[in-house]
């Protein structure tokens, strides 16, 4: 399944996660040698108070340093940052995006790696509304918002994917790089304002169906600030797209 040059460079920007990043490396480790596939996970710790980087250690003791790079920074910096932070010491041409605390199950990359060839997309992004994507373990209210994210940003902003939220995306790194350059967003509208941007620089945008499961251990880092700074976020690209 693997063509040979390729590399996946797996980005896991991480904040209080000790309970879930064994597992969740556990199961890159074991999606990504069972198709024979090239990668390297990258642990971007932001100094969690909770000892996220000593288990970090560890696993990099057990899968090896060409497996598990640490790239930790000094404090809790941002979403936007993380990923520029270990595009840089990233050695792999595609990179992936997705969270650390196991809402993204590393089972559906083989089906991004595949639908990235089968198109030669630039990017391929897992999406929770079409196919039979799903969003899992979400009240009604989570559920409310995130669809009303993605229907009302549908409507301003036009995008050609059907979900913008997601944050589980496989990218060609030169156009990671390229979008990166020009995304002024942090925080949630983030991921929105690089599927935007993808469009405006005519990238192709393939679509994968996942299923998301909201966070088993640890806080969701979603409230009511994150509503309003989204609504906020999403006018601005509205007036500048």
């Amino acid at each position: 399944m693997s063509s040979q040059e390729d590399k996946y460079s797996v980005l896991l920007p991480t904040y209080n996660e000790r309970e879930n990043l064994p597992l969740i490396i556990w199961l890159l480790v074991k999606y990504f040698e069972q198709d024979k596939i090239n990668f390297e996970v990258i642990v971007i710790d932001d100094n969690s108070p909770d000892g996220t980087l000593d288990v970090a250690k560890q696993l990099q003791e057990v899968y090896g340093k060409d497996r598990i790079v640490l790239r930790p920074r000094e404090a809790k910096l941002g979403l936007g940052t993380a990923y520029i932070h270990g595009m840089k010491h990233s050695t792999g041409n595609f990179i992936l995006l997705m969270d650390a605390d196991l809402s993204h199950h590393p089972k559906f990359i083989a089906e991004f790696i595949q639908k990235q060839r089968e198109g030669d997309y630039d990017i391929v992004s897992g999406t929770r509304y079409a196919g039979d994507g799903g969003v899992y373990g979400w009240d009604l209210r989570r559920k409310v918002i995130s669809r009303g994210a993605n229907y009302v940003a549908q409507i301003l902003l036009r995008p050609g994917a059907s979900d913008l939220t997601g944050s589980f995306r496989l990218y060609r790194k030169d156009v990671l790089r390229k979008l990166m350059d020009v995304c002024v967003s942090k925080g949630y509208v983030f991921q929105m304002e690089m599927i935007v941007r993808a469009r405006q620089l005519s990238y192709s945008v393939g679509e994968v169906p996942i299923s998301f499961v909201d966070r088993v251990y640890g806080e969701s880092k979603l409230g009511g600030n994150e509503i309003v700074s989204y609504l906020k976020g999403l006018l601005t690209l509205f007036a500048t797209t």
